[in-house]
């Protein structure tokens, strides 16, 4: 691990004297990491140099399969049918819409990872500047490490408890522990994790679904006491957990080499993601219209049609499903925060963040244990208030910047200096418009679902418009737009006009 200074803007002279030095991997540690498994990851957010570069397409499918397989999935379909009063087919149509324009978001974003070598939240530098993107990068880095950490801890501890009928404590500690290490290891472990549980989660979800499909009653859920807009609800909810993935999109494409194949970069995440979620959260629809005993806890209800053989292992995936995802979430939480551009002290890397992350997930999980339902309802679309509005961005300067050399690119993404002020502008305004106008939560209401309920939460759609419109319009005032080098300096009114 080496010690670099930060690039010097156009004409400047360097970090101040005494100013701590950003921590990276030089060159030839990451290029010596290569393909091993074993072995803690040295790289941050600095690119992956060609010499370093490994792995294929393919193995970004179950990469986005395994960490879906669990029951943070399942309650999607759930909340549909259990709780929004949705029927069994109209949810079936929210959580295909919903998960489709979140997969194949998610595709798209990957791609970047091969062109760059840099993670997801370096990447989007280009549209909101260097000091900009700790808007996005913050929130990522909040939700990813710590929201959905706790969210999946929560369910697999449930799993495991109902397993092994320990008390509820010992078992997050237990798969708190197991989640933080693989994420700790980083990257290639990390790959080699979801490709061995793959096909054990697939093949015992894909058993639990065909039982549970073939016992459930779609036409007991009728629809007749959903509750205003349940579609437009459950839409988002799907589409939330989904685009949940996307921040994370060239996390784990940016060691490939630069020139594999762009369509099936996209491809294989995109279907992952889109085939895991639409299964189980379908199953969860249908599981909803089966009767589970009193007091059941989430997932002993899930299980309880199940022969025992089955329901067991059924468990034993949702644990198992439950760390998948949440070492994607303290990894890619952990590169965030360090895609933030905050300057760390050598001894502080990746993996150390990663750590600390999980610690506080950990807490967050524990004081989550109870009333975790709508908790999860609320988790889902909050998440979706400011992932609406990052992605108009992020595909508007994808687009825009379309004909621009990726060397150009890349030196933008270094480059300190760099700003672009329009888009945590016109992300936060639109995450800000959303919110206050169509939010439909047990914890607010935002003012059109407050009167007219049958519109249910469109919080994304609505910030993802709004954000677009604004970035457009923002990038053209002079100031706001992109720019690199020092800002110029504000002109007193004693100085003249420029000639």
């Amino acid at each position: 691990m080496t010690t670099t200074p930060s690039p010097a803007p156009a004409g400047g002279d360097g970090p101040p004297a005494g100013t701590a030095l950003i921590a990276q991997a030089a060159p030839d540690e990451i290029v010596a990491y290569g393909d091993h498994v074993l072995a803690v990851e040295p790289t941050g957010a600095e690119p992956v140099p060609d010499a370093g570069r490994h792995g294929r397409p393919l193995q970004l499918l179950w990469t986005w399969t395994s960490p879906n397989m669990e029951f943070a999935t399942v309650f999607i379909g759930v909340l549909a049918v259990g709780i929004f009063g949705l029927s069994f087919w109209s949810a079936v149509l929210a959580i295909v819409l919903g998960t489709a324009l979140g997969s194949v978001a998610h595709g798209f974003l990957g791609l970047r990872g091969p062109r760059f070598g840099v993670p997801q939240m370096v990447a989007g530098r280009s549209a909101f500047g260097f000091r900009g993107n700790a808007l996005p990068a913050g929130l990522n880095a909040l939700s990813a490490g710590i929201g959905w950490f706790a969210v999946n801890s929560v369910s697999a501890s449930y799993a495991l408890s109902s397993l092994l009928h320990w008390r509820l404590l010992p078992c997050l500690f237990v798969v708190a522990v197991a989640q933080i290490a693989v994420a700790f290891l980083g990257h290639n472990f990390i790959h080699t994790a979801e490709k061995y549980t793959f096909p054990v989660l697939t093949a015992v979800f894909l058993v639990t679904s065909i039982v549970l499909l073939a016992k459930a009653h779609p036409s007991a859920a009728d629809g007749s006491h959903a509750a205003p807009g349940a579609f437009l609800l459950t839409t988002g909810a799907a589409f939330g957990y989904a685009a949940g993935w996307t921040p994370y999109g060239s996390d784990y494409t940016r060691y490939l080499a630069r020139d594999t194949s762009r369509w099936k970069v996209a491809l294989w995440p995109g279907l992952g993601v889109f085939a895991s979620c639409v299964l189980l959260e379908i199953v969860g629809g249908a599981s909803a219209t089966l009767a589970a005993p009193e007091g059941s806890t989430l997932t002993g209800a899930f299980i309880h049609p199940l022969p025992e053989w089955l329901g067991k292992l059924t468990l034993l995936a949702i644990a198992v499903g439950g760390i998948a995802a949440n070492a994607l979430n303290i990894y890619s939480g952990a590169l965030s925060f360090v895609a933030m551009g905050i300057q760390l002290p050598a001894a502080v890397r990746r993996a150390t963040v990663a750590l600390v992350f999980g610690v506080a997930g950990t807490a967050v999980a524990w004081s989550g244990l109870h009333d975790s339902g709508h908790r999860y309802e609320n988790f889902l679309l909050v998440i979706t208030y400011w992932i609406g509005p990052w992605l108009a961005v992020v595909f508007l300067d994808a687009w825009l910047g379309r004909a621009r050399p990726d060397a150009e690119t890349a030196a933008l993404l270094a480059d300190r200096s760099y700003r672009n002020w329009s888009g945590p502008l016109a992300m936060a305004a639109g995450t800000a418009a959303g919110v206050l106008l169509f939010s439909n939560q047990t914890d607010f209401q935002g003012l059109v679902p407050r009167h007219y309920a049958q519109v249910g939460d469109i919080a994304f759609a609505a910030g993802f418009v709004v954000a677009g419109a604004l970035y457009l319009t923002l990038r053209k005032v002079p100031g706001l737009g992109p720019a690199t080098g020092p800002a110029p300096a504000a002109r007193t009114s004693a100085e003249p006009e420029p000639a």
